[in-house]
């Protein structure tokens, strides 16, 4: 079997993921865990968390996510996605304009 080429990722996203691996390179460093330690711990080859270390986007997330864990970073991971700007604008602009609230102290039968 022939393992199928990835496409390749747009610049903007390979710079996040180069980012996003010299920050877990650099959290490992700042803790003086080795990379056989963190590995080891992420049960994760050497090579995996090189790849990892190096904004690799073919690593699988869950890869990332352990070594995260063992980082003890992975609150980290709560904040992806979790301000959704576009999504609220899109929202708001869908709404209906004469759309009220319900008016305060009346009851309804």
């Amino acid at each position: 079997m022939s393992k199928e080429k990835a496409a390749p990722l747009m610049p903007f996203l390979q710079r996040l993921f180069n980012s996003l691996g010299e920050n877990i390179r650099l959290a490992r460093l700042r803790r003086g865990f080795s990379a056989m330690v963190v590995a080891e711990r992420a049960d994760i080859s050497r090579n995996t968390l090189r790849s990892i270390e190096h904004g690799d986007p073919s690593v699988a997330f869950g890869a990332y996510a352990r070594v995260l864990l063992c980082l003890n970073l992975e609150k980290d991971l709560g904040l992806l996605a979790s301000d959704d700007e576009l999504g609220r604008k899109l929202q708001d602009a869908a709404l209906s304009l004469r759309a009220r609230a319900p008016k305060v102290g009346k009851k309804s039968s």
